[in-house]
């Protein structure tokens, strides 16, 4: 007898098969489609730490599913709770702080959610000297978005760093001037956040200018940045 597992009708009939050949049934009183006799396969941790590493390259979702042999529907899902739980915050390394010594460069890259006209930038402060990524901010390129990247700093780098930018008037306005220094890109005092934003649109599918893997969600396009950031400073020399 074929049971909704969604209202527990019987008043179900047989709808076709999937992919793998497995019958599909559909249930009459609530329209809910369901596999009859599903197996109940368990994702061994094995393949979860194999998404979990996949997921910080240039690969898309169905690749992925396709390598590891996991459903695309079980794959958004664990990609849905892993982004809405990815911390949206930067945990800094504690540093002994001289006077003079902490130096940041600052830049942001554009994106898109769903269509290119709904653009998202991502703004980045490097710190210089331990190549951490210490403050970041999604959202538009306006005053706000610099308001919030430097809010985002630690209040070590807000009260003693100096803070290396281009000439983007948002900078200017929100950084305070006795910190701030806008400078071209031939002075080479913004490689490093520049040459970041390289890697993270070659690690980052959802980043790369021409692409079919772009996000369709905003929490998951947050998500998939913060998720790299994270990964990215842990892999950094300890201070």
């Amino acid at each position: 007898m074929r049971i909704c597992p969604k209202c527990n009708s019987e008043n179900t009939i047989k709808k076709g098969s999937t992919r793998s050949g497995k019958p599909k049934c559909q249930c009459n009183h609530c329209g809910r489609q369901f596999i009859e006799n599903p197996e109940s396969n368990q994702i061994p941790q094995e393949t979860i730490n194999l998404v979990d590493r996949l997921l910080l390259e240039k690969i898309p979702l169905a690749g992925i599913a396709r390598a590891t042999e996991v459903s695309e529907s079980w794959l958004q899902n664990y990609v849905n709770n892993k982004y809405a739980s990815t911390p949206k915050e930067v945990a800094a390394k504690k540093k002994e702080i001289k006077k003079g010594s902490l130096i940041i460069e600052c830049d942001e890259i554009w994106s898109f959610v769903g269509k290119k006209e709904n653009k998202v930038w991502i703004w980045l402060a490097i710190d210089l000297n331990t190549k951490e990524i210490v403050g970041v901010f999604i959202g538009d390129r306006s005053k706000k978005g610099a308001k919030g990247l430097w809010n985002s700093l630690p209040p070590v780098y807000r009260q003693c760093a100096v803070c290396y930018t281009d000439f983007w008037d948002a900078y200017g306005v929100i950084f305070p001037s006795n910190c701030h220094r806008a400078v071209g890109k031939h002075t080479g005092k913004t490689n490093h956040i520049e040459r970041f934003n390289g890697t993270v649109r070659q690690r980052v599918s959802r980043l790369v200018r021409k692409t079919l893997s772009f996000s369709k969600k905003t929490e998951n396009h947050l998500g998939a940045i913060w998720n790299f950031v994270h990964h990215y400073n842990a892999t950094k020399t300890k201070v």
